[in-house]
């Protein structure tokens, strides 16, 4: 690996001068502010130029993911630029294989699905979103109580984990409109957001699921505890299209079975919040549910290979109407984010790196692992 200083800012300008190719939210910095200050005064560099300075970059001997995260900034550059193809470039952002997930996985969630919600006749798709109306909130004004009673929990059940700070403060931040639902944001010291998007429905079952996975054991916890621990200044450098980003997705997706194993969930929810919002007890099994919504990423990771295999838009929106059980609105949000891009490469890696991590994280010794090495995908296989 290299600690060396020059290196060091290469990498950390090679980021800041990509990220606005990328929209600006492709970053997560907390390196030497001088260094940012002074690329922002820049005029954008040429992706091809970046995807050059990558390489410089890869010709030094680099630790594993010094290697991954600057292979795929390389990756993403050069696909910007016209040179690389959608496959090659979501093998090297998430650091998994963007294989095909038979539709017999998505079979078997609709099972579980169906089984898991209150019983009812009619579409699997009707009786989901009817369940997803039935725990809707309807005050969106009471959401930060709720994320942060939810904070408290998952927190103190990580904290059981690996060490994290006492004076450690999580805030919500309600967002009239947003291309995500929820979204966690370490901003460093002690100190992060939680962010909520409250033009779509906030499913009060969802609370938990939500919460562990942008916060504790989540992004925020990882964020923290990585980005506080750092030893050299590239890991506060932290580039969202890359491998290190596809596995802290897949703990994403674990994050609620982690701190909340089998039933734990639903019972806390329905002791703890479903009272104060006027939610009744329907039978569902919500561990059950949350299971088949994991599995049903794969769908996902399917629209976006075949978007990339130019397949029309309409036959992208009846397969993830099909199997994704997504309404129309849904849809209409969807199939842009499943076009070949950087995100959509990044979004295969959600259903690989869950598939990856669930069965070796139910090692809690695993989950500190996680959660304070920066591991790469092939260190879990």
């Amino acid at each position: 690996m290299t600690h060396d200083p020059e290196w060091q800012r290469s990498f950390a300008e090679l980021a800041l001068r990509l990220n606005p190719h990328l929209g600006g939210a492709a970053l997560l910095y907390h390196g030497p502010p001088e260094w940012s200050a002074r690329i922002e005064g820049e005029e954008p560099r040429p992706v091809g130029a970046l995807a050059a300075d990558a390489a410089r970059l890869l010709e030094r001997d680099l630790a594993p993911d010094q290697r991954a995260t600057v292979g795929a900034m390389r990756a993403v550059a050069r696909f910007l630029d016209g040179r690389l193809g959608f496959r090659d470039l979501a093998a090297q952002v998430t650091g998994l294989e963007p294989r095909w997930v038979p539709e017999s996985v998505f079979a078997r969630a609709h099972d579980r699905l169906a089984a898991a919600l209150p019983a009812g006749s009619g579409p699997l798709a009707d009786r989901w979103h009817a369940w997803q109306r039935a725990h809707a909130l309807a005050d969106t004004g009471r959401i930060p109580a709720l994320v942060e009673k939810a904070v408290a929990e998952t927190r103190a059940r990580t904290a059981a984990i690996v060490a994290l700070p006492p004076d450690e403060v999580v805030e919500c931040t309600l967002v009239p409109e947003a291309h995500f639902h929820f979204a966690g944001l370490y901003r460093g010291g002690v100190r992060s957001t939680i962010f909520v998007n409250t033009s779509v429905p906030f499913v009060v079952a969802d609370l938990l699921y939500a919460v562990a996975h942008e916060g504790h054991p989540g992004h925020i916890a990882e964020a923290l505890v990585k980005v506080r621990g750092a030893t050299r200044t590239d890991q506060r450098v932290r580039f969202l299209f890359s491998p290190p980003f596809a596995l802290g997705e897949g703990l994403g997706l674990c994050a609620e079975e982690i701190v909340f194993p089998g039933d734990e969930a639903q019972r806390w929810l329905a002791d703890t919040v479903h009272p104060d919002v006027g939610v009744e007890r329907d039978g569902s099994d919500l561990a059950a549910i949350h299971l088949a919504r994991n599995e049903l990423w794969g769908v996902w990771a399917n629209a976006a290979l075949m978007a990339a295999d130019g397949r029309p838009e309409r036959e992208l929106a009846d397969y993830l109407a099909r199997w994704a059980l997504l309404d129309d609105a849904e849809i209409a949000k969807a199939v842009p984010m499943v076009r070949p891009s950087p995100m959509s490469a990044y979004v295969i890696g959600y259903f690989h790196a869950w598939e990856l991590l669930r069965p070796w994280l139910r090692d809690r010794a695993n989950v500190r692992l996680l959660l304070t090495e920066h591991l790469l995908p092939g260190d879990i296989r």
